[in-house]
Protein backbone atom coordinates (compact mmCIF):
# COMPACT_ATOMS: atom_id res chain seq x y z
CA UNK A 1 0.00 0.00 0.00
CA UNK A 2 2.89 2.17 1.01
CA UNK A 3 4.19 1.65 -2.34
CA UNK A 4 1.68 2.41 -4.00
CA UNK A 5 1.11 5.69 -2.65
CA UNK A 6 4.65 6.80 -3.17
CA UNK A 7 4.30 5.85 -7.13
CA UNK A 8 1.21 7.84 -7.12
CA UNK A 9 3.13 10.81 -5.76
CA UNK A 10 5.52 10.54 -8.43
CA UNK A 11 2.99 10.55 -10.82
CA UNK A 12 0.88 13.57 -9.41
CA UNK A 13 4.50 15.51 -8.90
CA UNK A 14 4.78 14.99 -12.70
CA UNK A 15 2.25 16.80 -13.55
CA UNK A 16 3.17 19.87 -10.76
CA UNK A 17 0.53 19.09 -8.57
CA UNK A 18 2.57 18.00 -5.21
CA UNK A 19 1.03 15.50 -2.51
CA UNK A 20 -0.96 16.51 0.13
CA UNK A 21 1.67 17.90 3.29
CA UNK A 22 1.00 20.31 5.98
CA UNK A 23 2.22 23.12 7.63
CA UNK A 24 1.75 24.36 11.69
CA UNK A 25 1.54 28.10 12.40
CA UNK A 26 3.67 28.12 15.35
CA UNK A 27 1.95 31.71 16.63
CA UNK A 28 -1.47 29.35 17.70
CA UNK A 29 -0.37 25.83 17.27
CA UNK A 30 -3.17 25.61 14.14
CA UNK A 31 -2.17 23.10 11.42
CA UNK A 32 -3.20 23.80 7.66
CA UNK A 33 -3.10 21.55 4.70
CA UNK A 34 -0.44 22.73 2.24
CA UNK A 35 0.19 22.05 -1.81
CA UNK A 36 2.31 22.63 -4.62
CA UNK A 37 0.86 23.59 -7.88
CA UNK A 38 3.04 24.59 -10.94
CA UNK A 39 5.91 26.63 -8.87
CA UNK A 40 3.99 27.51 -6.01
CA UNK A 41 3.31 26.14 -2.52
CA UNK A 42 -0.59 27.39 -1.03
CA UNK A 43 -1.93 26.75 2.04
CA UNK A 44 -5.38 24.47 1.16
CA UNK A 45 -7.37 25.88 3.53
CA UNK A 46 -8.25 29.60 4.60
CA UNK A 47 -6.68 31.35 7.23
CA UNK A 48 -7.76 30.71 10.48
CA UNK A 49 -5.20 32.94 12.72
CA UNK A 50 -7.25 35.73 15.17
CA UNK A 51 -6.36 39.00 14.98
CA UNK A 52 -7.48 41.52 16.58
CA UNK A 53 -9.79 42.80 13.82
CA UNK A 54 -10.62 39.49 12.09
CA UNK A 55 -13.87 38.09 11.79
CA UNK A 56 -15.78 34.36 11.30
CA UNK A 57 -18.00 34.11 8.52
CA UNK A 58 -21.59 35.25 9.66
CA UNK A 59 -20.24 36.20 12.78
CA UNK A 60 -20.48 32.87 13.98
CA UNK A 61 -17.21 31.28 15.59
CA UNK A 62 -18.29 28.09 14.56
CA UNK A 63 -17.90 28.59 11.06
CA UNK A 64 -14.27 29.66 11.73
CA UNK A 65 -13.21 26.32 12.05
CA UNK A 66 -14.53 25.54 8.75
CA UNK A 67 -14.16 28.38 6.57
CA UNK A 68 -11.31 30.24 8.15
CA UNK A 69 -11.69 33.86 9.03
CA UNK A 70 -12.33 36.80 7.35
CA UNK A 71 -10.42 39.64 7.35
CA UNK A 72 -9.89 43.47 5.69
CA UNK A 73 -7.17 44.03 3.33
CA UNK A 74 -4.97 46.04 5.43
CA UNK A 75 -5.32 43.07 8.39
CA UNK A 76 -4.83 40.33 5.55
CA UNK A 77 -1.57 41.82 4.91
CA UNK A 78 0.27 40.99 7.67
CA UNK A 79 -1.67 37.96 8.34
CA UNK A 80 -0.02 35.19 7.32
CA UNK A 81 2.67 33.56 8.97
CA UNK A 82 6.73 33.89 8.89
CA UNK A 83 8.04 32.30 5.76
CA UNK A 84 4.19 33.24 4.24
CA UNK A 85 3.07 35.99 2.49
CA UNK A 86 -0.66 37.35 1.30
CA UNK A 87 -0.61 36.43 -3.01
CA UNK A 88 -0.62 39.25 -5.38
CA UNK A 89 -2.13 39.80 -8.98
CA UNK A 90 0.77 37.37 -10.55
CA UNK A 91 0.11 34.41 -8.32
CA UNK A 92 -3.29 34.11 -8.81
CA UNK A 93 -2.95 34.62 -12.35
CA UNK A 94 -0.54 31.70 -12.34
CA UNK A 95 -2.50 29.61 -10.08
CA UNK A 96 -5.52 30.24 -12.81
CA UNK A 97 -3.46 29.56 -15.83
CA UNK A 98 -2.06 26.54 -14.59
CA UNK A 99 -5.98 25.23 -13.79
CA UNK A 100 -6.52 25.73 -17.33
CA UNK A 101 -8.00 29.19 -18.18
CA UNK A 102 -10.17 31.54 -16.36
CA UNK A 103 -12.83 30.22 -17.85
CA UNK A 104 -12.42 26.82 -16.29
CA UNK A 105 -10.34 27.30 -13.16
CA UNK A 106 -13.22 27.82 -10.80
CA UNK A 107 -14.52 24.33 -10.94
CA UNK A 108 -10.65 22.98 -10.30
CA UNK A 109 -10.03 25.30 -7.98
CA UNK A 110 -13.34 24.25 -5.38
CA UNK A 111 -14.02 21.80 -3.10
CA UNK A 112 -15.58 19.34 -3.86
CA UNK A 113 -18.60 19.82 -1.02
CA UNK A 114 -20.33 23.10 0.66
CA UNK A 115 -21.41 24.70 -2.24
CA UNK A 116 -25.09 25.74 -2.94
CA UNK A 117 -27.21 23.67 -5.56
CA UNK A 118 -24.14 21.56 -6.19
CA UNK A 119 -21.78 24.29 -7.15
CA UNK A 120 -19.09 22.43 -6.02
CA UNK A 121 -15.70 21.64 -8.03
CA UNK A 122 -13.42 18.78 -9.03
CA UNK A 123 -11.25 20.05 -6.74
CA UNK A 124 -8.39 18.97 -9.42
CA UNK A 125 -5.52 20.47 -7.86
CA UNK A 126 -6.01 19.90 -4.15
CA UNK A 127 -6.50 23.98 -4.02
CA UNK A 128 -9.72 23.29 -2.04
CA UNK A 129 -11.48 26.57 -2.52
CA UNK A 130 -14.17 27.09 0.18
CA UNK A 131 -17.24 29.43 0.06
CA UNK A 132 -17.07 31.80 3.07
CA UNK A 133 -18.58 34.71 1.68
CA UNK A 134 -17.48 38.12 2.68
CA UNK A 135 -18.24 40.57 5.51
CA UNK A 136 -18.87 44.75 3.93
CA UNK A 137 -17.03 47.18 5.20
CA UNK A 138 -17.45 49.10 8.40
CA UNK A 139 -17.85 52.77 8.44
CA UNK A 140 -17.75 55.25 11.08
CA UNK A 141 -20.68 57.58 10.47
CA UNK A 142 -21.68 61.30 12.06
CA UNK A 143 -20.76 61.14 15.56
CA UNK A 144 -19.01 57.71 15.26
CA UNK A 145 -21.70 55.31 14.96
CA UNK A 146 -20.72 51.79 12.90
CA UNK A 147 -22.63 51.15 9.86
CA UNK A 148 -22.82 48.69 7.58
CA UNK A 149 -20.56 45.34 7.91
CA UNK A 150 -23.52 42.94 6.42
CA UNK A 151 -22.02 39.38 5.86
CA UNK A 152 -23.26 37.72 2.74
CA UNK A 153 -22.25 34.62 0.04
CA UNK A 154 -21.34 31.88 2.50
CA UNK A 155 -21.97 28.72 0.62
CA UNK A 156 -22.32 30.28 -2.89
CA UNK A 157 -19.11 32.64 -3.35
CA UNK A 158 -15.42 32.63 -2.16
CA UNK A 159 -13.17 36.05 -2.27
CA UNK A 160 -9.11 35.81 -1.59
CA UNK A 161 -7.93 38.42 -0.61
CA UNK A 162 -4.21 39.69 -3.32
CA UNK A 163 -2.17 42.30 -2.03
CA UNK A 164 -2.45 44.13 -5.69
CA UNK A 165 -3.98 46.96 -5.36
CA UNK A 166 -5.73 49.58 -8.32
CA UNK A 167 -4.79 53.35 -9.42
CA UNK A 168 -8.12 54.06 -7.34
CA UNK A 169 -6.62 52.20 -4.22
CA UNK A 170 -9.24 49.33 -4.62
CA UNK A 171 -7.67 45.90 -3.57
CA UNK A 172 -8.32 42.85 -5.92
CA UNK A 173 -9.01 39.29 -4.90
CA UNK A 174 -9.90 35.85 -6.67
CA UNK A 175 -13.56 35.35 -7.28
CA UNK A 176 -15.19 31.73 -6.93
CA UNK A 177 -19.10 31.39 -7.36
CA UNK A 178 -20.92 28.35 -7.10
CA UNK A 179 -22.81 29.11 -10.41
CA UNK A 180 -19.98 29.25 -12.40
CA UNK A 181 -16.93 27.24 -13.33
CA UNK A 182 -14.85 30.48 -14.22
CA UNK A 183 -12.55 32.68 -12.21
CA UNK A 184 -12.04 36.19 -12.00
CA UNK A 185 -10.19 38.91 -10.54
CA UNK A 186 -12.59 41.49 -9.19
CA UNK A 187 -11.33 45.05 -7.00
CA UNK A 188 -13.24 46.58 -3.80
CA UNK A 189 -13.02 48.35 -0.79
CA UNK A 190 -9.90 47.63 1.00
CA UNK A 191 -12.35 47.61 4.44
CA UNK A 192 -14.01 44.79 3.04
CA UNK A 193 -13.79 41.21 5.29
CA UNK A 194 -12.62 38.53 2.76
CA UNK A 195 -10.67 35.11 2.96
CA UNK A 196 -6.54 34.88 3.08
CA UNK A 197 -4.36 32.00 1.24
CA UNK A 198 -1.36 31.90 2.41
CA UNK A 199 1.52 31.63 -0.26
CA UNK A 200 5.52 30.46 0.55
CA UNK A 201 6.68 33.66 0.96
CA UNK A 202 9.92 32.53 -0.77
CA UNK A 203 8.61 31.63 -4.41
CA UNK A 204 8.40 35.41 -5.62
CA UNK A 205 5.87 36.26 -8.38
CA UNK A 206 7.18 35.14 -11.70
Amino acid sequence: MHRFLFLSCILVSALFIACSESFTDPRDGQSYDIVKIGERTWFAENLNFATEGSVCPEGDTRKCSEYGRLYTWDDARTSCPEGWRLPDSADFAALVEQAGSAAEAGEKLKSTSGWFKKGGGSDAFGFNALPAGYRGAVYEGDGGALAGGTYDGIGGYAYFWSVTTTPDDLAYYLFLDFSSKATSMNAFPKGDFRSVRCIKAAQAAQ
